[in-house]
């Protein structure tokens, strides 16, 4: 998985957007990452620790390629606003759901 920055993963991540366009899938998941590198052990000790600045960690993969950013509180508005723009530029290629006609629910009940 490659760490970029905020305006290259941007970047990154239209040119995921554009080559999953006629088939595939882009995964984006976003969570709240504290800074740790290793995990937490379960038993022994109990040190506390407490981040000096809330991080989000955003990931996007097409199944081939992994790419990632954290985002810092001071950025949040700023990346959200090029992000929610990057979304709603590359939201058309979803797939309608087809509605189930009634005759077929008539016919599946009698």
């Amino acid at each position: 998985m490659v760490l970029l920055e905020n305006d290259s993963f941007l970047t990154e991540l239209t040119r995921l957007f554009q080559k999953c366009r006629s088939s595939g899938s882009v995964v984006i998941t976003l969570k709240k990452y504290d800074g740790r590198t290793k995990p937490v052990p379960r038993k022994g000790h109990s040190e506390s620790f407490e981040p000096a600045d809330n991080k989000c960690l955003l990931r996007a993969s097409d199944g081939k390629k992994k790419i990632s950013t954290v985002v810092s509180t001071k950025e949040v508005i700023k990346f959200q606003m090029a992000y929610s723009n990057l979304l709603r530029a590359h939201i058309d290629g979803l797939k309608k759901k087809d509605k189930k006609s009634k005759s077929k629910k008539t016919k599946a009940t009698q």
